[in-house]
C-alpha cells in the first residue's frame, strides 16, 4: 500500500454518534502503552499524526484516519490503564462494544499485544470479546526491537497458547523503531481493498 494522503478525519468521544461510513475500516485495539499510536505513524509515514505519549491512556476517543480516500484507520481507546477511574474504563468499553457492534465498515481488527510477556487477562478478554463478535482478530506483536531475534518463536507461541487463538491465527512481530512487519500489516490492508 502506497500512502499518498492521510488526514484525521472524524474524533469520536463518548457521547458522540459513529459516522456512517462507506469506505471499509481497520480498527487497531490493544492495552494502553502497547505502541498503538506509534504503529499507525508508522503505517501512515508520519511522525505524529496520532498522538504518542509517555503517559498511557492517551488515546480516549474513537478517531478515524481516512487513507487516500480509500480505507479508515480507526484507532480505539487502550485498555487495562490503571490510572483512570473504573467509570471511565467502562465508557471506554461500552464505545469500543458499540463500534464493534455497529459498524457496518469494520473488515479487520488488529489486537495489539505486547511481545515480551505474556497476553495479560484483558488481553485475553479483548481477544474474546472480538471472537464473540463474530470476528477473527489479526494479531500484531508489538516492541519487537525490545526482545532477541532468538526469543521471537518462542514469545508468539506462548501468545497464541494464552489466547487459545487457532492455528490460522496470523500473528505480525513488529517493531515501531525498525520498521519490520510494516509491509505484512500493509498486505493486510491491501487485502481489505481487494475485498472491497
Amino acid at each position: 500500500m502506497v500512502i499518498k494522503n492521510v488526514t484525521l478525519e472524524t474524533v469520536c468521544g463518548v457521547t458522540s454518534r459513529l459516522p456512517v461510513n462507506t469506505r471499509p475500516e481497520a480498527a487497531f485495539i490493544g492495552r494502553s502503552n502497547v505502541g498503538k499510536s506509534s504503529l499507525i505513524n508508522v503505517l501512515i509515514n508520519r511522525k505524529s499524526l496520532a498522538r504518542t505519549s509517555a503517559q498511557p491512556g492517551k488515546t480516549q476517543t474513537i478517531n478515524y484516519y481516512n487513507v487516500n480516500d480509500a480505507l479508515y484507520l480507526v484507532d480505539l481507546p487502550g485498555y487495562g490503564y490503571a490510572g483512570t477511574s473504573e467509570r471511565v474504563r467502562a465508557q471506554w468499553g461500552r464505545m469500543t462494544e458499540h463500534y464493534f457492534n455497529t459498524s457496518e465498515q469494520l473488515k479487520r481488527i488488529f489486537l495489539l499485544i505486547d511481545i515480551r510477556h505474556a497476553p495479560m487477562e484483558s488481553d485475553k478478554a479483548m481477544y474474546d470479546r472480538i471472537r464473540k463478535s463474530g470476528r477473527q482478530p489479526v494479531i500484531i506483536a508489538t516492541k519487537l526491537d525490545k526482545i532477541n531475534k532468538r526469543q521471537v518463536s518462542q514469545q508468539i507461541k506462548q501468545i497464541r497458547s494464552v489466547l487459545q487463538a487457532p492455528a490460522d491465527t496470523v500473528i505480525l512481530p513488529f517493531s515501531a523503531q525498525t520498521r519490520q512487519g510494516r509491509d505484512e500489516i500493509c498486505a493486510v490492508l491491501d487485502q481489505i481493498l481487494q475485498e472491497s
